[in-house]
C-alpha cells in the first residue's frame, strides 16, 4: 500500500506543513499582540477551510460517480490536469515565498486586527482553504489513478499528522528547519509525481475521447516486465507509470519534467541564500487598541461555516442528479423488453435497466442479425433497476430479455448512426462447446488410464519395502492427476478421496477419512513404515481406477470448460503457491507445474473458440504462461524441486505477480465463452 500512500504523504507534508505555518504565525502574531480573545477567529477560519476541503472532495467524488464511463474518464482527466497545475505553480510559489511568509502574514493580521474581527475569519480562512482545495483535488486524482483510496488517504493523513507535530514544534520554539531546503527537495519530488499525473490524466482524457492516439503505443512492455515484482508496483504507484503508454504520455511527460524541473533548478540557483526564520521564532508588534466587537453565541459562526459548505455539497451532489448523463431508463418484464430504448449516440452509454416485471430476468444488449453481446446483466431482481454499460458505434441494436422460465422477449432494433468500433461478443451455444469438450474429455480418458497404472505402481513399491521408489512415484502420479484441474467438478467424491486433505478433519493427519495422494505424501515424507502405508496406497490405486470407470458415464457441463481456465491456476495460488497443501513432500511447485500444465491444455481445446473474439487476449495469456513457466523451470532440479518455502523472497515475490497477471487476463474467458440464454 505504501507505493500508492507516498505521493499522498508527500503532499499531506508539503500542503499541511505550509497550512500549519499559516496558521502558528497567525496565532503567534495574535499572543505577542496580546489579542488571544481573537484566536477564536482565526481558528474559525481554520474549520471553514477544512469543511470547504473536505465538501469539494465529496462533490468530486459522487459527481464523477453519476457520470458516464466516457465521462468519467474525460472528468479525471481533466482534473488530473487542473491538479498538476496548482502542484506546479504551489512548488514555485512555496520556493520562492518561504522566506518571506511571516513577514507576509503579519501584515495582513494587522491589517485584519484594525478592521474587525470578521476580516480576520477570511484572512485565516483564504490562507488555509487554498491549501486545502489543492490537497483535496491531488488527493482525489491520486486516488482514482491508484484505484483504491485507502493507501492515498492514509498516506495523506500520516503526513498531514507529521505536518501539525512539525509546526507545532516551530511554534514552541522546539524545532528549527531550513525551510527553503525542505520546500526544495519536496518540491522537485513532487514535479516529478505531478509529471506521472499529468501522464495518467491525458490516458483518461484518450479514454474518454477528449484526445485523439490512445491506441498509438510508444511502449508496451507488458509481456516483459513482471507486472508483480516490488519495483513494478513502486514505480506505478509513485509515478504512475505503466508498462503501456501512448506517445501523447511519453512526450508530455518527458516535455514537462524537461522544461519544469529546468525552471525549478534554475530558480534555485539564482535565488539569494538567506537565514529562513521558523514560524516558531517570528516575532510581531503589539498592534493598537482593539475594536470591540457585538457579542454572539459562541457556537453560532462555527456551526455556520461548517455546515454552509457541507450543505451546498449536498445539494450540488443531490441535485446533480443520481441518474448518469444521457443514460436511458429501459425496461423490462416478461412481456416486453426496451420500452424507453430510443438510438444513443456512439460512444461508451449508460442504460438503467428496471425491471417492471414479476420474474428476474437477464438481459441483453445485441445485435439483432448476428445475436452478438454488446452487453448484459444477470439476474435483474423484479423491482430493481441496476446500469448496463456498452460502448455503441454505427450498426442495429436491440435488447433481449429472458425471464426466468419464460421465453426470450426481443425489442424492435433501432439505427445508430456514426462512425467508431462496437466490441461484440458472439454467443457461444452448447453445440460450439461440443467438441472441445469431447477433445478435452478425450485427454482426461487418456491421463485417468496412466493415473491408474501409476498409482498400482505406486502400491506395488510400498507393499515391496521399497520407499525411495515410492517418493518418486508419488510424484509422478500425483503430477498426472494435478493436470486434471478442469475435469475435477466432475469427479464427483473420487477427488475428495484421491486428493482431499486433512484440513478440517476431527483427528487432521490421523483421521481415518484422511486418504488418497496427501495421505500417503505424509507417511513417506514423515518416516511411516511400508507396512504403515500399504493400506493407503493400495486404496488410492482402487480409487484411482474406480474414477477411471466411473468417468466416461459422469456429467460434464460444456459451460464448465471455460469458467476451469481461471479456477485452476486460481487454486494453484491459493494453495500450491503458499505451501498449505504441502504435507512434507515439499514439491507444491511440481503441482503448480502441473496445474499450469492442464491450464495449457485446457486453452488449446479453447483456442478455436476464443481467437475470433480476442485474439489479442490469447497473445497475453501466451506470453503469461511462458512467464510463470520460465519462473518454474527455475525451481526444477532434475527430479527435485525447490520447495516453495525456500524460495528466496525475489523469485517467490515474481512467481506469486506472474501468476496473479495470468489470472488477471485469464478472468474474461469465461465471459467470452459464457453460453447465453436465447430461449
Amino acid at each position: 500500500m505504501w507505493d500508492d500512500a507516498f505521493p499522498s504523504f508527500l503532499i499531506g507534508l508539503r500542503e499541511g506543513l505550509e497550512a500549519g505555518l499559516i496558521v502558528s504565525i497567525l496565532v503567534a502574531t495574535l499572543v505577542r499582540a496580546d489579542a488571544k480573545s481573537r484566536l477564536p477567529q482565526v481558528w474559525t477560519g481554520v474549520l471553514a477551510a477544512v469543511a470547504l476541503a473536505m465538501s469539494f472532495g465529496a462533490v468530486l467524488t459522487f459527481s464523477a460517480a453519476s457520470m458516464s464511463a466516457t465521462a468519467q474518464e474525460a472528468f479525471g482527466g481533466t482534473l488530473s490536469v487542473i491538479a498538476v497545475a496548482f502542484v506546479t505553480a504551489m512548488v514555485f510559489w512555496m520556493r520562492r515565498s518561504a522566506r518571506n511568509l511571516s513577514g507576509e502574514i503579519k501584515e495582513k493580521v494587522t491589517g485584519a486586527l484594525a478592521m474587525g474581527a470578521g476580516v480576520l475569519v477570511v484572512t485565516s480562512f483564504l490562507a488555509v482553504g487554498r491549501e486545502g482545495l489543492e490537497t483535496a483535488l491531488f488527493l482525489w486524482t491520486t486516488a482514482r489513478a491508484a484505484g483504491e483510496s485507502a493507501g492515498p488517504m492514509i498516506g495523506a493523513g500520516i503526513g498531514i499528522v507529521i505536518a501539525v507535530g512539525l509546526c507545532w514544534g516551530l511554534y514552541r520554539r522546539v524545532l528549527r528547519i531550513n525551510l527553503t531546503k525542505f520546500f526544495t527537495a519536496t518540491g522537485a519530488v513532487l514535479i516529478v509525481i505531478a509529471a506521472g499525473v499529468l501522464g495518467y490524466g491525458l490516458r483518461d482524457l484518450q479514454e474518454g475521447g477528449v484526445l485523439p492516439g490512445k491506441s498509438a503505443y510508444a511502449v508496451d512492455l507488458s509481456q516483459s516486465i513482471d507486472p508483480g515484482a516490488w519495483y513494478s508496483t513502486l514505480i506505478q504507484g509513485v509515478f504512475n507509470l505503466t508498462p503501456t503508454m501512448t506517445w501523447l504520455q511519453v512526450l508530455t511527460y518527458v516535455a514537462y519534467l524537461a522544461v519544469v524541473m529546468t525552471l525549478f533548478v534554475q530558480g534555485v540557483r539564482t535565488t539569494a541564500e538567506k537565514p529562513v526564520r521558523a514560524a516558531g521564532s517570528a516575532e510581531g508588534e503589539p498592534t493598537g487598541p482593539q475594536t470591540p466587537s457585538r457579542r454572539r453565541p459562541a457556537w453560532m459562526v462555527p456551526v455556520a461555516v461548517v455546515a454552509v459548505p457541507a450543505v451546498i455539497a449536498g445539494a450540488v451532489v443531490a441535485f446533480g442528479g443520481s441518474k448518469p448523463v444521457g443514460a436511458q431508463t429501459v425496461a423490462v418484464s416478461e412481456k416486453e423488453c426496451g420500452k424507453g430504448f430510443s438510438a444513443p449516440k456512439p460512444g461508451r452509454r449508460t442504460f438503467q435497466m428496471h425491471n417492471t416485471g414479476d420474474k428476474a430476468s437477464e438481459v441483453y444488449l445485441i445485435d439483432p442479425a448476428s445475436n452478438a453481446v454488446y452487453g448484459e446483466i444477470e439476474g435483474l431482481a423484479p423491482g430493481t433497476t441496476r446500469d448496463l454499460v456498452a460502448t455503441v458505434a454505427g450498426g442495429s441494436y436491440a435488447w433481449r430479455c429472458v425471464p426466468t422460465g419464460g421465453k426470450a422477449v426481443t425489442s424492435v432494433p433501432v439505427r445508430v448512426s456514426g462512425g467508431g468500433a462496437a466490441k461484440a461478443v458472439a454467443p457461444v451455444s452448447d453445440a460450439d462447446l461440443a467438441a472441445p469438450l469431447t477433445a478435452y474429455k478425450q485427454y482426461v480418458n487418456q491421463n485417468l488410464a496412466t493415473l491408474a497404472v501409476q498409482t498400482r505402481q505406486l502400491s506395488d513399491d510400498i507393499a515391496g519395502g521399497d520407499l525411495d521408489a515410492a517418493r518418486t512415484d508419488w510424484l509422478t502420479a500425483h503430477r498426472t492427476y494435478s493436470s486434471l484441474g478442469a475435469a475435477y467438478g466432475t469427479f464427483q467424491d473420487f477427488d475428495k478421496k484421491i486428493n482431499g486433505r486433512a484440513a478440517g478433519l476431527p483427528d487432521g493427519v490421523n483421521d481415518k477419512d484422511f486418504t488418497g495422494f496427501h495421505r500417503v505424501e505424509y507417511g513417506l515424507w514423515h518416516g511411516q513404515s511400508a507396512g504403515a502405508l500399504a493400506a493407503p496406497a493400495a486404496r488410492l490405486a482402487e480409487d484411482a481406477a474406480g474414477l477411471q470407470k466411473a468417468f466416461p458415464a459422469q456429467d460434464f457441463a460444456p459451460g464448465d470448460l471455460p469458467l476451469r481456465t481461471h479456477e485452476i491456476l486460481e487454486n494453484t495460488l491459493q494453495s500450491e503457491l503458499t505451501g498449505d497443501a504441502d504435507q512434507g513432500s515439499g514439491t507444491s511447485l511440481a503441482t503448480a507445474d502441473a496445474n499450469l500444465a492442464g491450464t495449457r491444455e485446457l486453452l488449446g481445446v479453447l483456442r478455436p473458440l476464443l481467437a475470433p473474439r480476442d485474439a489479442q487476449l490469447l497473445s497475453r495469456v501466451d506470453g503469461d504462461i511462458d512467464r510463470v513457466q520460465k519462473l518454474l523451470d527455475a525451481a526444477r532440479h532434475g527430479r527435485s524441486w525447490t520447495p516453495v518455502d525456500q524460495l528466496d523472497a525475489a523469485a517467490r515475490t515474481r512467481l506469486n505477480g506472474a501468476t496473479g497477471q495470468l489470472l488477471e487476463d485469464l478472468a474474461p474467458v469465461p465471459d467470452l465463452l459464457e453460453i447465453r440464454k436465447s430461449a
